[in-house]
């Protein structure tokens, strides 16, 4: 059989296994077994325990569970409450001020945790019901907290940033630096669409009464701050201690790891409930990523070694067109991907493929990674399978529906292809910060 017929089999079974509802990690892994023993035999099984061991054996994995442990110890360590009433202080006497400061605090959040569901649930339950009862327009509420709530894909210490980084075989303190200015890109963009929206009509956004604003003032601002110190601080030793050199990335996730249990302690919410359960939170996911991650690689390797990236490589790098026009196409397939795909599996069965290619195109890998990611992003939030879309159905009020939800995004989906494209036209807004680090 040739190449070109081997390849097509390949990927006509891996989209009907997928459209069957198994998990993406069984899906991969049994794919790869099954056709490994019909290319090469029983002896090909030995690739299964290779790429189990690399993975187990990897380093640099090190780093998800504990930054996925620090997630979950600071969304029980009442910090994010604490937040909230610092927005509503900041914030609430602006219109669309709730709706800015759920930006704020998803930004925040983002630099903490790394995970976008923790932001989008907490948000749900404490942002949500605050703006519907101030009569704010539907779509503005849904909409900021999908947005805002996608961030932790991209800021550092994001999860889906290190598995990047593994699989694309680039430093990981790069992807974080150079991850922090399109991070806060997006950020201000969905900020300055919400804020121009809600002063051209106010009814989207109301402001409080005057008799409630007058209670914000000045000292009861600054006094309200004490209750960010600890996680400015958090976000300062990770994310300095990676860009001066001091610490690894695993290293910082340690790092992260004891300042979540040292401000859990503070917060008086260090207990053996809040203790178990982040345990057994980041077990549970950090199998899932691990699984994923082995049966991906499995996966790769067969199709690797049937020539199946050989063939889209030479295809893509023959044709006679601007090696933008091919960077566009590869964004769009990951659009395309999105709908059906989590940002973890596009990740470990796309950047072996594509990275290759972006390379040889003379594109740098780190920048890519970055573009990948915002992509990832617009995944998050685009109709009808983005998961932050169903995080947040599934805390919202009586009322809010699916259709709700999904027109609210369609603004914010814009404005992250904006960024998109700002981060595509001006790559010093994701190279700078990495080149600057020692």
């Amino acid at each position: 059989m040739s190449i070109e017929w081997i390849a097509l089999s390949i990927f006509v079974s891996l989209i009907v296994l997928i459209f069957t509802g198994l998990p993406l990690a069984f899906v991969l892994g049994g794919l790869s077994m099954v056709l490994s023993h019909l290319l090469w035999g029983p002896q090909s099984m030995l690739l299964v325990g290779i790429q189990t061991w690399g993975v187990m054996t990897s380093y640099f994995m090190v780093a998800i569970p504990l930054y996925v442990f620090m997630a979950n110890i600071l969304q029980r360590s009442g910090i994010i409450e604490d937040m909230f009433g610092v927005m509503q202080v900041w914030f609430g006497s602006l219109r669309g001020g709730l709706a800015i400061g759920t930006i704020v605090i998803c930004t925040i959040m983002a630099a903490m945790t790394g995970i976008v569901g923790a932001a989008v649930a907490t948000m749900g339950i404490l942002a949500l019901p605050a703006m519907l009862n101030r009569n704010y327009d539907k779509r503005i509420a849904l909409g900021a907290i999908c947005a805002g709530g996608t961030l932790g894909i991209l800021i550092p210490p994001s999860v889906i940033t290190i598995v990047y980084a593994v699989t694309a075989g680039v430093s990981i303190g790069h992807m974080f630096m150079g991850g922090i200015f399109p991070g806060i890109l997006l950020s201000s963009l969905f900020i300055v669409y919400i804020t121009v929206r809600c002063w051209i009509n106010p009814s989207l956004g109301p402001a409080p009464p005057k008799e409630e604003v007058a209670q914000y003032t000045i000292k009861v601002k600054i006094l309200a701050l004490k209750s960010i110190i600890l996680p400015i601080l958090l976000i300062i030793f990770v994310l300095g201690s990676i860009y001066a050199g001091i610490a690894t990335p695993t290293e910082a996730a340690g790092i992260g790891s004891v300042g979540a249990l040292i401000c859990a302690l503070v917060y008086r919410r260090l207990n053996w409930k809040n203790f178990s359960e982040s345990v057994y939170e980041t077990a549970k996911i950090t199998a899932m990523i691990l699984w994923i991650t082995i049966g991906a690689r499995c996966f790769i390797s067969v199709f690797s070694a049937a020539g199946g990236d050989e063939l889209i490589r030479s295809f893509i790098t023959g044709l006679e067109i601007n090696r933008w026009f091919i960077l566009i196409f590869i964004q769009l397939i990951l659009i395309v991907l999105g709908l059906f795909l989590d940002e973890i599996g596009i990740i470990l069965l796309c950047v072996p493929i594509f990275l290759p290619i972006i390379t040889e195109l003379g594109f740098d890998p780190v920048w890519f990674g970055i573009l990948f990611l915002v992509n990832a992003q617009m995944d998050y939030i685009t109709p009808p399978f983005g998961y932050t879309l169903f995080y947040l159905k599934g805390v919202a009020p009586k009322g809010v529906t699916m259709g709700d939800i999904y027109r609210a995004v369609f603004p914010f989906v814009i404005l992250q292809a904006i960024g998109l494209a700002l981060c595509m036209i001006f790559p010093e807004i994701i190279l700078w910060l990495p080149s600057q680090m020692k």
